[in-house]
């Protein structure tokens, strides 16, 4: 699968992991063989099974977010606005599978990709519009997609 949809398989939200074993907020930085990620500079996680010995019990409550993204997230890297994944008027709201982590909505992408046969390279820019509004280039592969809109994906 592509990229895009599997940027959080291997990592848990900070924000969880922090609440669970009640530490501090910046307690990571601590954790020098704990990689993290940050995303929009606004949302942290902390790759799998790498947590300091004496936290490890905490990954088995921990929520799996495989497949997901942060809806800012994905707008952003979607080059679409924020407002499709918050509002169920919206024509799409209902094509995607949502989460909730501790104050976050995550939109699960990598089920959409994959129910629509969406194929994202590592390095391809994708942009989810209204067909009339989206560009197409020699190099795009372009997706139908319901009620008039669509996805490009650039290689």
């Amino acid at each position: 699968m592509s990229h895009l949809p599997n940027t959080l398989n291997s990592y848990w939200l900070w924000r969880e992991v922090s609440a669970k074993l009640g530490v501090s907020n910046p307690t990571y930085r601590y954790w020098k063989s704990t990689p993290n990620l940050k995303l929009n500079n606004k949302y942290l996680f902390v790759q799998k099974q790498t947590l300091p010995q004496k936290y490890e019990y905490v990954e088995k409550i921990l929520t799996d977010l495989s497949g997901h993204l942060p809806i800012k997230y994905a707008s952003d890297k979607l080059h679409v606005n924020e407002h499709l994944f918050s509002y169920e008027k919206m024509k799409l709201y209902k094509e995607f599978e949502y989460k909730y982590v501790e104050d976050v909505k995550f939109v699960n992408i990598k089920k959409f990709f994959t129910e629509f046969g969406i194929k994202v390279g590592k390095n391809s820019i994708v942009q989810l519009g209204k067909i009339k509004d989206l560009e197409f280039a020699p190099n795009a592969t372009f997706y139908n997609l319901k009620n008039d809109y669509g996805i490009v994906v650039y290689d």
